[in-house]
């Protein structure tokens, strides 16, 4: 359970101790095909073969990178990477039987496991995309650039699949409105401005980091933001759809596909994110709102 002494105003999600006890007592470990949507706490490798074959509409996981990294007391330590490279072959392996025909998937990674999730991803599917996001913050490096992106990639199982264009295109200010008789061309007026829609592209600057002041935030050291999770989810998935993430980490997946209306499979090996996943969707089902986006537009950061 969390014990960290919180200032005042700091909204990070905690467990008391009755919270942590009653979601704790809701854990499930073995898969249920009566009631799949929900979360898993246990090794994906040992869930994965009680999925139904191509049932899974969409993919989104969020993999440890190549580095060290402490997961609440359990280490993940880099690898050269070749080794690196048959590990993730060995997760994706794993997953592929599950994925539909027409499923989607997007894989997290920074820039130095990039190129080992690129080599495996074009082995068995079909790459589509890069997508690039500004992460906001990065440490600094007295003798290197400070890193503040991660990629993203996006690829498909066939040539036939999911992209709703329309849900995630970009609200942009026109600079210079230009009007065809008398009237606006390819823009609206609102009492905020004037905006056109353009089709989203693959670099992202809009994105805000869970941090204090936020109630998705969490003590998970990679935490994903809402707004992240929404974009891949509108574009690739439809209402109803089935999504699945096996490195569920605090839950943001299935948080946010829950709020989307999609369903939702998460596995997470370890306990204290489970529940701390568990708390945050309770807390959706009251509040179904994502920070950054307004049901229709995804606004600009820290809006």
């Amino acid at each position: 359970m969390t014990s960290k002494v919180r200032a005042p105003r700091n909204r990070t999600l905690t467990l008391s101790d009755a919270e942590y006890r009653h979601y704790e007592s809701d854990l499930r470990t073995a898969f249920d095909p009566r009631h799949p949507e929900g979360v898993y706490c246990a090794d994906f490798m040992n869930i994965l073969p009680s999925v139904p074959l191509q049932s899974i509409d969409l993919l989104v996981i969020d993999p440890p990178y190549n580095l060290r990294k402490v997961y609440n007391g359990t280490v993940f330590n880099s690898a050269d990477e070749a080794e690196y490279e048959r590990l993730f072959e060995a997760w994706i392996l794993a997953i592929r039987p599950v994925l539909k025909p027409t499923a989607s998937l997007y894989v997290c990674c920074d820039w130095f496991s990039s190129l080992s999730i690129y080599n495996v991803l074009r082995k068995y599917f079909k790459v589509r995309n890069r997508i690039t996001w500004q992460r906001e913050k990065g440490r600094g490096a007295s003798k290197n650039w400070k890193n503040v992106t991660e990629d993203i990639w996006f690829a498909t199982c066939s040539d036939t699949y999911t992209f709703n264009l329309d849900a995630v295109k970009v609200q942009k200010k026109v600079i210079a409105p230009y009007r065809e008789n008398g009237k606006p061309k390819d823009w609206e007026e609102s009492e905020a401005g004037k905006f056109r829609k353009t089709c989203p592209s693959n670099f992202w600057d809009d994105i805000t980091i869970p941090y204090w002041s936020m109630p998705e935030n969490t003590d998970h050291p990679t935490q994903k933001p809402e707004k992240l999770l929404a974009k891949l989810i509108l574009a690739s998935s439809n209402p109803g759809d089935w999504v699945l993430d096996t490195f569920l980490g605090s839950g943001t997946t299935a948080v946010t596909a829950q709020k989307l209306k999609r369903c939702f499979i998460g596995i997470e090996l370890e306990k204290e994110y489970c529940l701390w996943a568990l708390k945050r969707l309770d807390l959706a089902r009251d509040n179904p709102a994502i920070q950054g986006f307004n049901g229709t537009v995804f606004m600009a950061r820290n809006t």
